[in-house]
């Protein structure tokens, strides 16, 4: 079996390697303000194009990264959400990022909840961490949901350079809720 035939499911969602057939559905995602106002701002479709094949890269490369998130009632793309850690990084991230059309619905800890899960299964991780934008306080309220705090701050790798606040928890601290 091949990583890009990796399902995970949840009630509503289904959540699976991204994929080029992703790609429109992701480049209005990324052209989006709201959906982009803490991720760097919009993008170009050609930039989208770049952050899509990082994402199906990494798949490749480390056999985990974002999952797109799909919509099982009506099959529509509604975001990403998942394991991620490019090189330089805080630690070993599970980050969501969903489509503002969808926002209120409760996917990203739905998915979130689902990814941590297989982080923690699949991966071994022994933590998660989600970097947060200071002002994000729609991802801060999704990490409380899971159960997380804030660890400490940093500032991003390069391009990034940005400060975050690192929200996380333990593998122990999560199994002792789930």
């Amino acid at each position: 079996m091949s990583i890009f035939d990796l399902r995970v499911e949840t009630e509503r969602l289904l959540l699976r390697p991204t994929s080029a057939e992703d790609f429109d559905a992701f480049a209005a995602f990324c052209a989006d303000p709201l959906a982009m106002e803490h991720l760097g701002g919009v993008q170009a479709p050609s930039v989208a194009w770049r952050s899509l094949a990082t994402l199906t890269g990494s798949w490749q490369l480390l056999g985990y990264s974002m999952f797109s998130v799909i919509e099982k009632d009506s099959g529509r793309w509604v975001g990403r959400v998942g394991p991620w850690q490019p090189h330089g990084w805080p630690g070993p991230e599970v980050g969501w990022s969903i489509a503002s059309a969808s926002w209120g619905r409760g996917y990203a800890p739905e998915a979130a909840r689902a990814a941590i899960d297989w982080a923690f299964d699949a991966l071994g991780w022994d933590e998660v961490i989600h970097t947060i934008a200071p002002g994000n306080v729609n991802s801060q309220a999704v990490a409380r949901k899971l159960g997380s705090q804030v660890l400490r701050t940093t500032r991003l790798p390069p391009p990034h350079e940005v400060d975050v606040e690192v929200w996380g928890q333990s593998r122990q601290a999560w199994m002792a809720r789930r």
